[in-house]
């Protein structure tokens, strides 16, 4: 790789959804060893991105993770959560890179060359890789979030506000992963279920039936 230009490339997972954080992905591919089968994310199924996401791994010449929680979301917006998180993965690679190349149509503040791509995850490989593994990393994390949410279905949507998960919202309210700045959040009143101690002289032990109120 002697005197080649090291370009990385950018791209960001979980603008979209209203629960979880916004992952990212830096990669600097190796010309030297070629990864066959580079697309958007989008467009591969999960079999096609565990597969390339372990092969990127393997041969990118370097490669970070980056990220930005739902309470820097919900301070920052989403835009600037993402550029944020774009600067993490960046700052994270262990060779410096040349040149950045970011999917979108905005570059983070950074000291780097950069140029951002509209649609760059469909025509710059090194920014398909990191929609590869942004994408990997973060449906790993929603799994995750399902055991501890089961209720939400994190698991089949990810976070992106299906039916499933806006009706979800609204029987339980949101769960401390979802992002109180999305207005599908903001909209919801949550339900709380108060205990109310039965009187009856009858019952030999205090019954508490669930009584829902909402919380203005």
């Amino acid at each position: 790789m002697s005197g080649a230009i090291l370009i990385a490339g950018v791209d960001e997972v979980g603008r979209g959804p209203l629960a979880g954080p916004v992952v990212t992905a830096a990669v600097i591919l190796d010309l030297a060893h070629p990864i066959m089968g580079l697309a958007d994310s989008k467009k591969l199924n999960p079999t096609q991105r565990e597969r390339l996401a372990m092969a990127i791994r393997d041969k990118a010449l370097a490669w970070a993770l980056g990220r930005a929680e739902v309470a820097e979301i919900d301070r920052l917006n989403i835009l600037q959560a993402s550029l944020l998180a774009m600067q993490r993965a960046v700052a994270a690679l262990s060779v410096t890179p040349d040149k950045v190349l970011v999917d979108g149509n905005r570059c983070p503040k950074w000291t780097y060359p950069c140029e951002a791509i509209v649609k760059g995850d469909v025509t710059v490989p090194a920014i398909s890789a990191a929609s590869i593994l942004a994408k990997v990393a973060r449906d790993a994390e929603l799994r995750e979030l399902h055991d501890h949410y089961p209720q939400y279905g994190f698991a089949r949507h990810k976070g992106y506000p299906t039916a499933e998960h806006l009706d979800a919202l609204r029987r339980y309210g949101p769960c401390p992963e979802h992002g109180r700045s999305f207005a599908p959040v903001a909209a919801v009143r949550q339900i709380v279920i108060a205990p109310r101690l039965c009187l009856c002289r009858s019952c030999t032990y205090a019954c508490t039936p669930n009584i829902p109120w909402s919380m203005g």
